[in-house]
């Protein structure tokens, strides 16, 4: 059966000599695969172009029920993006939030919520303008919300420390495995009370963005199942520096 449908490219990899196969966040399914038969011939009518990461799309699909993956029939770019390719920052940053998302969303249920969050947090980078070297943290922050382990608010003059394993701000610095210090902290508190379309209220240094990135990583790891690792925050390290 066709429906219509609003989704977000996450992850394309190669199949066969011609095809792709695509994950892809959608409003109305949620996580799906979908497998495009000959896309990568020279005559197709679907352009491979169109399935770079967090690509937004409007499409038609066919969705049969118990299959794990489905085919696109139409699809279409949903916006053009301008700024995020031709900016090296912009399109770094897109790189990890692509491999974040991609890492930390498993469930193939729809949630309107999460998806709309994903769709509007793209369209602002892309329209944002100076600063926007904070927008990677701002969004991981914001997006652990969503995956349901947002970190507490609970920061005082007693509770100095973010504990990554606890996702609370605790009195007593155990290790630095296990916390966050006390400036990481405060800018970790900072990110927690700042929307996304507030992001030029932060202005994080250089020196503090890298390894409270390494933390807020370590963060994620702490509270997602199985052994995840990241990769893409290295580039970032290198062209946000």
């Amino acid at each position: 059966m066709l429906y219509k449908t609003r989704g977000i490219v996450l992850h394309s990899i190669k199949y066969s000599e011609t095809s792709l196969i695509v994950k892809a966040y959608t409003e109305t399914f949620g996580l799906q695969s979908y497998l495009l038969k000959g896309a990568r011939s020279p005559k197709s009518k679907i352009r491979p172009v169109l399935f770079q990461p967090l690509t937004l799309l409007d499409l038609v699909v066919y969705n049969k029920e118990k299959s794990t993956l489905h085919s696109i029939k139409e699809v279409k770019p949903a916006a053009h993006f301008h700024s995020i390719p031709s900016d090296i920052r912009k399109s770094s940053i897109v790189l990890f939030l692509a491999e974040l998302i991609y890492k930390s969303i498993r469930e193939e249920e729809p949630n309107s919520a999460l998806f709309e969050f994903l769709w509007h947090s793209l369209l602002l980078l892309e329209n944002i303008e100076e600063p926007f070297s904070s927008f990677h943290l701002l969004f991981a922050i914001k997006l652990s919300r969503y995956l349901g382990f947002q970190p507490q608010q609970n920061r005082s003059e007693y509770n100095r420390f973010f504990h990554l394993r606890e996702g609370s701000f605790q009195s007593v610095f155990n290790t630095h495995d296990d916390c966050m210090d006390e400036t990481q902290s405060v800018w970790l508190f900072r990110l927690m009370k700042t929307d996304l379309d507030q992001l030029s209220l932060l202005n994080i240094p250089a020196k503090i963005r890298n390894p409270l990135l390494d933390k807020i990583l370590v963060y994620y790891q702490s509270h997602l199942p199985g052994r995840i690792t990241f990769r893409s925050h290295e580039v970032l390290h290198t062209v946000l520096a």
